[in-house]
């Protein structure tokens, strides 16, 4: 059966998530108003000085301009004391600080903390600029490896809508666990992440979020085994394209409100077995639990596989055995003897609409996995 999904009610509701993911374009959807003239960043080695100014006000919101030049010496190879580095802020380049063991060895952490708050910053991926919200929470203080989160808006959304509406900060925030929220490029129905046959043309995304935890682990002391990937609607579906294109980067994924494309079905080969979770409404109507076609973004259209297809692909995609358990309260139901003890869990909501995941449920699903 076809499914069209089209109109501007249909466009917008992808773009919503949780409080104001339906804005358009990049406007701000957070608290407080945020600016940046960018970041740039480089590899590890000695570094030039940078200069940043300003503060983290009550909120939590920065208005920042942060210039680096040359490469920066972040400190957070695995090498013993690193280079002594100079910045003023904790954005910029800094030396390194105490070590951790972490995965494969030793972490040495930057020898500044990144200062809670959210900041706007940007990242090179070759000769385009992109935006991301740096979301510090005030458990982190830079001591030890932490895990990071990158969380992907719906269609129509941007970085600083999902830091409003996404329910993964008050999981992750007293764990001092740091999220990074994407702004995607304008599409024919607006900012969107290309997953192939869609959203959005003449991007690799892929590229853009592997240079957005490059960028961040140059500057916060991040576990390299413990970087997950959470999105809603569109951003779900760019959940579902990192973990088949990414796995070398993402220890596990879990997208909301959107499937695993059939189109990209036979062009998902993950390098190695990946934990995905993933949470469906039965009254979507903007993605059908059932699957079907989509034409919300004109001249690109998709075909969801449904919700318990999408399960059965994530499920032969990771070499997963027997039968998956029966939905526990939450209504999840995983597949547990998969290869590598990855896990492929589908979370359905009776009655659920075109919404958010469970947070609650998520964030400890997702970090019980780490990459090998």
């Amino acid at each position: 059966m076809q499914i069209l999904l089209s109109g501007a009610l249909g466009i917008a509701l992808l773009g919503c998530g949780g409080d104001g993911d339906g804005s358009s374009g990049g406007g701000s959807g957070g608290s407080g108003a945020d600016t940046s003239a960018g970041v740039t960043s480089g590899s590890t080695g000695s570094s030039t000085p940078g200069t940043t100014t300003g503060s983290a006000g009550g909120d939590g919101t920065t208005t920042s301009t942060t210039t680096t030049s040359g490469t920066g010496d972040s400190g957070t190879t695995t090498s013993g004391t690193g280079g002594s580095g100079t910045g003023g802020d904790p954005t910029g380049g800094a030396g390194t600080g105490g070590s951790d063991t972490g995965g494969g060895g030793t972490i040495t952490c930057p020898s500044t903390a990144l200062r809670a708050g959210d900041t706007n910053q940007t990242v090179m991926v070759g000769s385009r600029s992109r935006s991301y919200v740096l979301h510090v929470p005030p458990a982190y203080d830079g001591s030890k490896p932490v895990p990071l989160v990158l969380d992907f808006h719906g269609l129509g959304g941007s970085g600083p809508s999902q830091r409003s509406g996404s329910p993964y900060p008050a999981q992750t925030d007293p764990e001092g666990v740091i999220m990074a929220f994407p702004s995607g490029l304008n599409g024919p129905s607006g900012p969107a992440w290309n997953v192939g046959p869609c959203c959005v043309a003449d991007t690799d995304d892929v590229a853009v979020a592997k240079a957005i935890v490059a960028q961040i682990q140059e500057t916060a002391c991040i576990d390299p085994k413990r970087i997950y990937a959470v999105g809603f609607s569109m951003g779900g579906g760019m959940s579902h394209y990192l973990a088949c294109q990414a796995a070398d980067v993402f220890a596990a994924v879990a997208p909301a409100a959107f499937d695993l494309l059939e189109e990209n079905v036979g062009g998902c080969n993950p390098s190695r077995p990946i934990s995905v979770i993933t949470f469906r409404g039965t009254s979507d109507p903007i993605v059908p639990y059932a699957g079907g076609y989509s034409s919300v973004v004109p001249g690109m259209p998709i075909t969801f596989l449904g919700a318990k297809k999408g399960f059965e692909a994530w499920a032969d995609i990771n070499g997963c055995t027997g039968s998956p358990s029966a939905e526990n309260g939450d209504g999840c139901s995983t597949y547990s003897a998969c290869q590598d003890g990855v896990e492929v869990t589908l979370c359905t909501k009776q009655g659920g609409s075109h919404e958010a995941g469970n947070a609650r449920v998520g964030w400890p699903a997702l970090k019980r996995h780490t990459l090998p």
